[in-house]
């Protein structure tokens, strides 16, 4: 059993930056592949970026490429996501995700691929 605990959101004006970081609790965090995901009120739940297991590749979704950047750690067993130029269109609740597939050659950019979830942390960009 995996579980996730994600932290670093917050309030902050248009064009600044945060760092979210995702704890992750289990012997198997290095063996999985880990994604960001968020939802903004009234709106589905969307992709945002995702790494492989071991770090050396990573994805992200046309709408952050450039300005957010995925990383982890594996010997902290964390994942991180550092955003800078946000943008009031960034406000949303983000979760990261662990993938079901140990070692997957391809990190998912879809949900229903990952198997466990964190709570969450609101991330909110004013403008």
């Amino acid at each position: 059993q995996v579980q996730l605990v994600e932290s670093g959101g917050g309030l902050v004006q248009a064009g600044g930056s945060l760092r979210l970081s995702c704890a992750a609790s289990g012997p198997t965090f290095s063996n999985y592949a880990m994604g960001w995901f968020r939802q903004a009120p009234g709106k589905e739940r969307e992709f945002v970026a995702a790494i492989s297991w071991n770090g050396g590749s990573a994805y992200y979704a046309d709408s952050v490429k450039g300005r957010f950047t995925i990383s982890r750690d594996n010997a902290k067993s964390t994942m991180y996501l550092q955003m800078s130029s946000l943008k009031p269109e960034d406000t949303a609740v983000y979760y990261c995700a662990a993938d079901s597939i140990a070692r997957a050659r391809v990190p998912a950019t879809t949900s229903n691929r990952y198997k466990y979830w964190g709570q969450g942390t609101q991330v909110t960009v004013s403008s």
